[in-house]
């Protein structure tokens, strides 16, 4: 994800990606019309290789669709996640990662990029929460006391206090 001018946040290298490389993509002859994990794992390669890019909006598409083929990967929806909040689609982002928050609790970097993906939708209130759990779990990431700080700083301006 990238967090506005002031850089690239980290993300973390992505493990328990689907399917399995050197396999020839076709139909799995057992679920007419449903890819198999060749064709998923393709489209997820695909559409990292654009997020590293910079074309966010074509990675999310192709991520789409190895999401809608397999739901349950954590991977692919955490790099969809961060392909929608790239292409400022932040109400599709926060979707995402929140499905990862609601499975895996202990997840800092869903907890993170939900977080971020809220305060973009302007809901500061609800993002401080994620990002404290994130900072909370991982106190040594800067980048998420960082956006922390920033989303805590804009809910007191809101607010008319001073610091």
């Amino acid at each position: 994800m990238s967090e506005g001018s002031s850089g690239s946040w980290d993300s973390r290298p992505q493990e328990n990606v689907p399917g399995q490389e050197g396999r020839e993509t076709h139909r799995d002859p057992g679920r007419p019309g449903r890819p198999d994990g060749a064709d998923v794992h393709g489209w997820y390669t695909r559409g990292m290789e654009l997020l590293d890019r910079g074309s966010a909006a074509a990675a999310a598409q192709v991520l789409q669709r190895a999401a809608a083929a397999e739901p349950a990967s954590r991977s692919v929806r955490e790099a969809l996640a961060r392909a929608q909040f790239d292409a400022g689609r932040y109400t599709e982002a926060a979707a995402n990662f929140r499905v990862i928050v609601e499975a895996s609790p202990s997840d800092d970097y869903a907890h993170f990029g939900l977080g971020l993906a809220l305060a973009r939708n302007g809901e500061h209130a609800a993002a401080a929460e994620y990002l404290a759990l994130a900072a909370a779990m991982r106190p040594d990431a800067k980048h998420y006391t960082d956006a922390l700080r920033q989303v805590r700083a804009t809910l007191r301006a809101q607010r008319g206090e001073a610091r």
